[in-house]
């Protein structure tokens, strides 16, 4: 029966592919805009039948869980944790069970809708059929846990952990630098601030040699007792 409801979903997005795609040459020839709606509409039957597949089999499996759910809270069961009430009055018991699964399914069936809106799936079911036409480009197997906990963090850390231990080695690198760079600043400046102070040394030796000179020749020039009386 299901199988019969997806052929039948497939010939007639088929056939309004074929449908719109003559529309749509007809309207190239006059010049006319397709509709661009009826172009979204007509996409591959293959990709359109695996994602309504993909749809249809999570709300078939929600939905057999929710039966199986269900069953469980069966009238026997309702009954037998309520006896006393059972046994006063079985009509109304069984009236009570009936509005209890009522609601109950009203409320799992409000909560699956919700998640699925919230959750997107039905753009996640796309992403898949992406992944999925990518993973036939790759002719690699894909990766899968060797069931060593260890291993499979160690293949996953250990790419991330490499690429930070070559970052931090060419910021090394650019501090080591900047910090030769720094030190030959340095010592420029403490071979200036030497230079400096010798000349200073050297002026400084100059001056009291000029000053001894003119003492001398001060004392040559005028004896101290040509002054005396």
């Amino acid at each position: 029966m299901e199988e019969s409801e997806v052929a039948t979903q497939k010939e007639t997005v088929a056939s309004t592919c074929v449908r719109d795609s003559a529309e749509n040459q007809s309207n190239e020839a006059t010049g006319e805009v397709s509709n661009p709606a009826a172009a979204a509409v007509c996409k591959p039957a293959e990709e359109t039948g695996a994602r309504f597949n993909r749809l249809k089999l999570l709300d078939k499996v929600m939905q057999k869980s929710l039966e199986k759910f269900i069953d469980i809270a069966s009238f026997n069961r309702f009954a037998s944790t309520f006896r006393p009430l059972y046994k006063k009055n079985p009509q109304r018991m069984e009236s009570i069970h009936k509005q209890f699964i009522e609601e109950l399914r009203r409320s799992i069936q409000e909560d699956i809708s919700r998640l699925t809106e919230e959750g997107h799936l039905e753009f996640k079911l796309n992403e898949l059929d992406k992944l999925e036409r990518a993973a036939k480009d790759k002719p690699a197997p894909a990766w899968r846990p060797s069931g060593v906990p260890e291993q499979d963090l160690c293949s996953f850390l250990m790419p991330y952990y490499q690429k930070q231990e070559a970052y931090m080695r060419l910021e090394l690198k650019k501090v080591q630098a900047e910090n030769a760079a720094l030190a030959q600043k340095v010592q420029a400046g403490r071979e200036s601030i030497a230079q400096t102070e010798n000349r200073i040394s050297a002026a400084v030796d100059e001056w009291k040699a000029s000053v001894t000179e003119f003492e001398t020749l001060a004392s040559s020039l005028c004896p101290a007792d040509v002054f005396d009386v």
